[in-house]
């Protein structure tokens, strides 16, 4: 990679920071907005709930959107929303003001879930798509690490010139924003919408000044540019594309990051607060995800999801029975269950959905097709932030976890039935794989 590529994907990952920065700075700036605003618990949910209702308008804009303008002007929009966000947030002096800032930030989070990382998957060469796209995630987990430290900087030096320490919580998140709306101005647009646009000078002028070689295709792979999001060929895909979000949201990762520190807490360990659980878990999120950017691109994306939904498995099984032993007897072992789930999540089930989905889907209908995928995630993410406090309060932390264990489970098998091996291939001989796997399936030879 040329230090033009690695400047344009570091400058479009900072979409994946602002999404990890927005969705986690509140964590710390909820109970002071509480108290400011003199919030009751219908506001307060209202509040929490409005970014995520952002977040699906944004997903159901930029499907369209980036496939009509192009995934630059779709990007940059997204910027341009972060900034309002973090400015109109930390600038709020009622309510309304807040709640409506929060949910346009909402809206530049739902817009950069998709079109990052299509945009990454379609400009990187095939050889490491998988690592540059796996590069978002990790952003991901930065933004929310930043978001822990940040929180915790702002309590800690107890400045004087601030009298609501939530207003700065925010107003840090206009940086990156900043940078990123300058970044993108000298980012060029995707060389695959340009292809699927008919521009193929326009495509080879980006694959030249990158110094990319432009994807030479075999005679026998015809690319279709008018093909339907729900043709039968591409059914599987459709499948695939739906399952592995959903799954990701399934896997119990909720239950350890917004649960997770108040478990270990009660479990004995030596914390002083949430807040530094939080950290430590951001920090190790973090860390395991570089795992999946050193072998995404050379054990393959089939291998690393086998893996991964069998450790997590096992590991969330092992949490929900040093649960029911005796938390503070078994801590330590219970941390590193929790710790092994936190590997086994963040180099395969949360990246790879990323990756999986940018990649299976035919040109035509990527953006569209994507823009369902996280939609499901989005609304799956939703329903079990709604649905583990209950269960941690009726079935118990120890059947929760098992619960979670039985889903990792059921995506094993998925994954070993269902997913190909993507590593390697340019995007659009997936679209050939399809179609000829829907002829062997519905014509097979005769013996």
């Amino acid at each position: 990679m040329n230090s033009l590529f690695k400047l344009i994907i570091t400058t479009v990952s900072l979409g994946g920071f602002l999404f990890g920065f927005d969705m986690a700075v509140i964590s710390g700036a909820i109970p002071l907005i509480k108290h400011s605003f003199a919030l009751s618990p219908t506001q307060e949910g209202v509040f929490v709930s409005s970014a995520l209702v952002g977040c699906i308008v944004g997903v159901l804009f930029a499907g369209s959107a980036s496939d009509r303008f192009g995934r630059r002007p779709t990007l940059i929009v997204a910027a341009i929303l972060f900034l309002i966000s973090a400015i109109g947030c930390a600038y709020s002096f009622s309510f309304p003001l807040l709640l409506s800032s929060r949910w346009i930030g909402g809206i530049g989070v739902g817009i950069a879930s998709i079109v990052v990382p299509l945009y990454i998957a379609e400009i990187s060469p095939s050889r490491y798509r998988g690592r540059t796209v796996t590069i978002y995630q990790l952003a991901i987990t930065i933004g929310i690490l930043a978001a822990y430290l940040s929180n915790a900087s702002i309590l800690t030096f107890n400045l004087p010139f601030l009298s609501d320490y939530w207003r700065m919580m925010f107003l840090i998140g206009s940086l990156p924003a900043i940078l990123l709306c300058l970044g993108l101005f000298f980012v060029p647009e995707s060389p695959r919408w340009y292809i699927s646009r008919g521009r193929m000078s326009d495509a080879q002028a980006v694959y030249h000044n990158l110094q990319i070689e432009s994807p030479v295709l075999a005679p026998e792979i015809n690319v279709e540019n008018n093909a339907s999001l729900f043709a039968p060929r591409y059914r599987k895909a459709f499948l695939i594309g739906l399952l592995l979000p959903l799954f990701s949201q399934l896997s119990g990762i909720n239950a350890i990051v917004y649960f997770g520190p108040s478990i270990l807490l009660e479990s004995g360990l030596s914390m002083d607060s949430s807040l530094q659980a939080q950290v430590f878990f951001g920090v190790a999120n973090v860390l395991f995800t570089c795992f999946a950017i050193w072998k995404v691109d050379t054990w393959g994306r089939r291998p690393l999801y086998i893996v991964g939904t069998v450790g997590a498995t096992v590991s969330l099984l092992a949490t929900g029975w040093f649960l029911e032993l005796n938390p503070q007897a078994y801590s330590l072992l219970l941390m590193c269950s929790i710790l092994a789930f936190l590997f086994c999540f963040a180099c395969s089930i949360g990246p790879l959905k990323f990756v999986v989905a940018s990649e299976i889907f035919p040109s035509a209908i990527r953006a569209r097709a994507m823009m369902i995928s996280i939609l499901v995630m989005w609304i799956a993410d939703t329903l079990v932030g709604q649905l583990t406090p209950i269960l941690l309060d009726q079935w118990g932390a120890s059947w929760t976890f098992r619960f979670f264990a039985g889903c990792c489970a059921v995506a094993f098998i998925t994954v070993y039935f269902l997913l190909p091996e993507t590593k390697g291939k340019q995007l659009e001989e997936m679209e050939k794989y399809w179609r000829d796997d829907f002829e062997q399936r519905n014509n097979p030879r005769p013996s």
